[in-house]
């Protein structure tokens, strides 16, 4: 399956969606394009079933409306969509299920292979050196920005996530999330050495 007709739907539907963007760097598209690539290296590893879970990467995030769920909005958008795009009814389903439950990390329920390598990548996002980033530039927008707001706001960070490993499905999810926290760790000390 051709997936450039997908991509240009979802960026042209996330950056009409309305959904509150709490900062100016960050974009809808670019995380679901980043989920988008790391789902495919996570199906490389695992096997599973490549368009579904391609479409559902591409598609999980594209709903917004104001007091719902984003997940059923997603979902809702996304049936309808492939269905115009004659996508087959049991790939549709099986997109549609996997984006209706891929906000619930916690799960303990039985999911598909598909549905565990969607969830992972969404989770694997903004962790690393991306998230150190992202605390980077939204100290930069606060009064009083500093290097030590920045560390501190690092570290925060860090230590609320280190503990979200147990929300990864596979298993190598739980090694790229390693090694992700190790590469923040390895910062905090290295800035620690810097500036104090």
């Amino acid at each position: 399956m051709d997936y450039s007709e997908v991509i240009d739907f979802v960026k042209r539907t996330t950056s009409e969606n309305g959904r509150p963007n709490e900062y100016p760097f960050r974009s809808r598209f670019e995380h679901t394009m980043r989920v988008y690539r790391w789902a495919i290296r996570l199906q490389s590893k695992l096997g599973g079933d490549l368009d579904v879970i391609v479409l559902a990467a591409l598609l999980h995030d594209i709903g917004w409306e104001e007091g719902r769920p984003h997940e059923e909005v997603s979902a809702e958008i996304a049936v309808e969509y492939l269905d115009s795009i004659g996508v087959d009814p049991e790939t549709i389903v099986k997109v549609g299920e996997i984006i209706m439950v891929h906000e619930d990390k916690d799960a303990e329920r039985d999911l598909s292979l598909e549905c565990k390598i969607v969830m992972d990548a969404d989770l694997l996002d903004e962790v690393g050196a991306i998230g150190i980033m992202w605390d980077c530039m939204a100290t930069a927008l606060e009064d009083e920005a500093s290097y030590k707001r920045a560390y501190y706001r690092i570290k925060n960070y860090y230590r609320i996530n280190k503990p979200k490993i147990r929300r990864c499905k596979t298993e190598a999810a739980r090694s790229e999330y390693t090694k992700r926290m190790q590469t923040i760790e390895n910062f905090i000390y290295q800035l620690e050495r810097e500036i104090f």
